[in-house]
């Protein structure tokens, strides 16, 4: 189960000295039959050196392989980091025999640091000599920064199979996060089909997850399709295999935040309209209040009612009416049309339910979040010291 699960993939991860660990840091994933692909990218307005060069390669050519680097995330670095950029997917795209257009290059790690270019070309040769159906475990160890382990998923069905990797743990609010993702499926798509499929499954995925409420510089996520199933197509089943892919990576991002000891699900119904059922889901997703009340397993849903209350969206907050509103945790209702039940859920687990059903209309949406705990606070006082 990984991002070589499809046919006609390899990769590998491997050691070039970029993290002080020593621990894997180059990461190559390749189609060995001709690709063709799309990406979703960081809305931050500050976007890294790979995310401009790897726009450019996409708007010129279909990708082929994808590079990624950790430890140094080469944004902030200007037309160096840029100039660097390049350099990496040339050496990748000569070794390979591809036209440069055709790498997608990645990177994340601290910000602000120029990428070794030399270490990275020397960690890219390796990977690409050691390019294998089974390297897929080794490419999603390479990719990691703080999380905990390697984020893998695949999904087969009708013929063809969907897999994938991801990395990210901290820096995790939508419009995506410190998070890179790399999705390849053997499903038949023609050029541009992948986006049209891509970008459905991760606004309900990637975009509906916040650990820290930070949104990152580095932010991309990647699908390839080479074909090489020969499968019927069925568009329907790929996008649901698609979508439960980026879902299952998407909550193992969450379930491995910066520190993370509770899983929020959070859910809104009955709202005036969908915008705004996800504008008061993100609110309370992103609430450091909320969060740390899930860290003490305390089911304090006054907390949720005043996050809920001040949901921006557009000038003014989401409509919500406390008259008809009902607060769940996890299944046992706290709050019910203006006034407390005095129930008392039980919220010691590790995943945290809570419902709002608004009473106004059809409107609902979904959220995924993480409590905020001190090893939290920890871990990025300590980032680059």
């Amino acid at each position: 189960m990984s991002v070589t699960s499809a046919q006609g993939f390899v990769a590998s991860g491997v050691s070039a000295g970029i993290r002080p660990s020593g621990k894997p840091d180059v990461a190559v994933v390749r189609s060995v039959s001709a690709a063709v692909g799309a990406a979703l990218w960081t809305k931050n307005r500050v976007q890294a050196a790979p995310v401009t060069v790897s726009k450019r390669h996409l708007a010129a050519a279909q990708p082929q392989a994808v590079l990624i680097n950790a430890g140094v995330a080469n944004a902030a670095t200007g037309p160096q980091g840029e100039a660097d950029a390049v350099t990496s997917a040339e050496a990748l795209a000569a070794t390979l025999g591809l036209a440069t257009e055709e790498i997608i290059v990645l990177s994340t790690g601290v910000i602000g640091v120029r990428l070794p270019v030399d270490k990275v070309l020397a960690g890219s040769r390796a990977a690409a000599d050691s390019l294998s159906p089974e390297g897929g475990g080794a490419a999603a160890s390479a990719i990691l920064t703080t999380d905990s382990g390697p984020k893998v998923a695949a999904v087969t069905t009708g013929g063809f199979t969907v897999g994938g990797m991801a990395k990210g743990a901290g820096m995790i609010h939508p419009r995506l996060a410190t998070m890179l993702v790399v999705l390849t499926t053997d499903y038949p798509l023609a050029a541009g089909e992948p986006e049209v499929f891509l970008r459905p499954a991760v606004e309900a995925t990637f975009n509906r997850i916040s650990v820290d409420g930070d949104c990152s510089t580095n932010d991309a996520v990647i699908l390839l399709a080479n074909g090489a199933s020969g499968a019927r197509r069925d568009d329907e089943m790929f996008a649901v295999a698609l979508h439960e892919v980026c879902a299952d990576l998407s909550r193992q991002v969450v379930a491995d935040g910066e520190g993370a000891t509770v899983v929020l699900e959070i859910g809104v119904t009955g709202a005036a309209t969908e915008p705004e059922a996800e504008a008061i889901a993100r609110r309370i997703a992103t609430s450091p209040l909320v969060k740390t009340a899930a860290f003490g397993h305390d089911p304090n849903w006054g907390r949720v009612l005043a996050a809920a209350g001040s949901a921006p969206y557009g000038d003014e907050f989401a409509r919500l009416d406390t008259a008809s509103l009902t607060v769940s945790f996890n299944g046992t209702a706290v709050f019910v049309n203006d006034a407390p039940t005095d129930a008392e859920p039980d919220v010691s687990g590790a995943v945290c339910r809570i419902d709002l059903d608004l009473g106004l209309g059809a409107g609902a949406a979904g959220y995924l979040a993480s409590d905020l705990t001190y090893d939290y606070v920890r871990i990025n006082a300590e980032y680059t010291t």
